[in-house]
């Protein structure tokens, strides 16, 4: 990167975001590069390693959307990302670019839809995909527990944007006290072609906690997931909660970093048609 890049990035244009957080210490933090059209893919790689969260965003011209977004991991570009495209649009709106209403995003997953409200954003994912059942026995060798997996429900492979592996724990205590072998979480990523695995446990207070692994892209845990929770709800909504279209779910409590992500999906004879994934967020 030049001179004149690295000075207009880090002096100008890039912003450290937490977004869903359930508390000041909580959320997840996101970077966010705004007008970033000047930059190209290694100048985007490079910004992302640098800074070192979860994702980084950046926001471009599209000629088909309101904004055309790119997300980074610290090792690689991923289709989409919930935590960092809130984080994108509360701080759009925070700065003034754009007001409430209704916009679209460009993204490597599709052009998908936003609802930016006052204090909170939604975002579109696509709808639900459905893939390879698993059994418990493949999970539960990337864990040092055993038994953890609350076998009344199925562990399955879904997507809304981000292909993952969905595994229902037995309690939340069980889940916080999980302790993930990474090295083969990776493996069984790799096997199934996702970017990781969303442990969660249902909750009477909330519809449940959940964790997430994805050390495939370089994320040993991450505090709070959009796409990964908006996929969660269409799991709920299917095997567990079936007449429940709004779901309240947290994440990063076992990091020390609450978070709340809200769902809500609409149907139309019984298939899911559209999912949100909304949250706040707060500029650091």
């Amino acid at each position: 990167m030049d001179y004149i890049k690295d000075v207009m990035i880090l002096k100008l244009n890039l912003y450290k975001v937490s977004a869903f957080p359930k508390t000041d210490d909580g959320g997840n933090k996101a970077g966010v590069v705004v007008e970033a059209d000047l930059l190209n893919e290694y100048d985007m790689r490079s910004i992302a390693a640098k800074l070192g969260f979860s994702e980084t965003a950046f926001v471009l011209k599209s000629e088909v959307a309101d904004f055309k977004v790119r997300f980074f991991t610290p090792t690689s570009e991923v289709d989409l990302c919930g935590h960092a495209t809130i984080a994108t649009f509360n701080l759009l709106r925070d700065l003034g670019k754009i007001t409430t209403g209704l916009y679209t995003q460009e993204t490597k997953a599709g052009i998908l839809r936003l609802d930016v409200q006052k204090d909170i954003v939604y975002m579109e994912q696509n709808a639900p995909m459905y893939f390879e059942y698993i059994e418990p026995f493949e999970i539960e060798e990337c864990f040092e527990e055993t038994d953890f997996t609350d076998t009344k429900l199925q562990i399955r492979v879904m997507s809304t944007g981000v292909k993952e592996i969905f595994v229902p724990v037995v309690s939340v205590d069980v889940l916080h006290n999980l302790t993930p072998d990474f090295d083969k979480i990776r493996s069984i990523s790799l096997k199934y072609g996702v970017i990781g695995i969303h442990c969660f446990a249902l909750d009477n207070k909330v519809d449940a906690y959940s964790r997430n692994f994805a050390p495939l892209v370089g994320i040993d845990e991450e505090s709070a997931t959009g796409t990964s929770n908006g996929a969660l709800s269409c799991y709920l909504n299917n095997y567990v909660h079936q007449d429940k279209t709004e779901f309240v779910l947290r994440q990063g409590y076992s990091m020390n970093m609450p978070s709340e992500i809200l769902a809500k999906i609409t149907k139309k004879d019984d298939t899911v048609t559209s999912v949100y994934v909304g949250g706040n967020a707060i500029i650091l």
